[in-house]
């Protein structure tokens, strides 16, 4: 019988961290300035070269291929079936965007539940919304909330 693992994760640095990705992004050659996701080819090499094994027992972890480079804020998004997101950027920062439930069709894949795409900068695109809906939480280095002005809070609200 194995020892267990001996967690421990305070192993690297932030900045060790990043080289990690970089050279994982270097031997793989993902090309910078484009949108990727999980369902990319180049991106389930990368997922199995970035898998970590500094996990206690019972899980498994393994970095995205990416990093934002700036401060970011978070957001969810709740959309309804059929709902087309179109073709936009985010001018001033990179921005990731998980799929927690439902399902989202960019370029022809279909991202569901547990996958994620990342956004660089300036990068045009845009996605439709599955037959179930979807529900999506995204990390930007920019503001898309739109007006400065908050919302009044009202008896119907939830």
């Amino acid at each position: 019988m194995s020892a267990p693992r001996k967690f421990n994760p305070n192993q690297l640095t932030f900045e060790q961290g990043i080289e990690r990705i970089k050279r994982g992004v270097e031997k793989y050659g993902l090309k910078a300035g484009h949108v990727v996701t999980s369902r990319d080819e180049v991106a389930d090499r990368l997922r199995r070269s970035l898998r970590v094994d500094n996990v206690p027992e019972g899980f498994r972890k393994w970095q995205l291929p990416v990093y934002l480079k700036q401060p970011s804020q978070l957001f969810i998004t709740v959309a309804e079936p059929g709902a087309t997101a179109p073709p936009h950027s985010h001018d001033e920062g990179d921005g990731v965007r998980f799929i927690v439930s439902g399902s989202i069709r960019y370029e022809g894949k279909e991202l569901t539940a547990g996958d994620w795409m990342f956004i660089p900068a300036k990068a045009r695109y845009s996605f439709t919304v599955g037959a179930l809906g979807a529900v999506m939480c995204y990390c930007y280095c920019c503001c898309c909330a739109g007006s400065v002005d908050l919302h009044e809070i009202g008896p119907d609200d939830r």
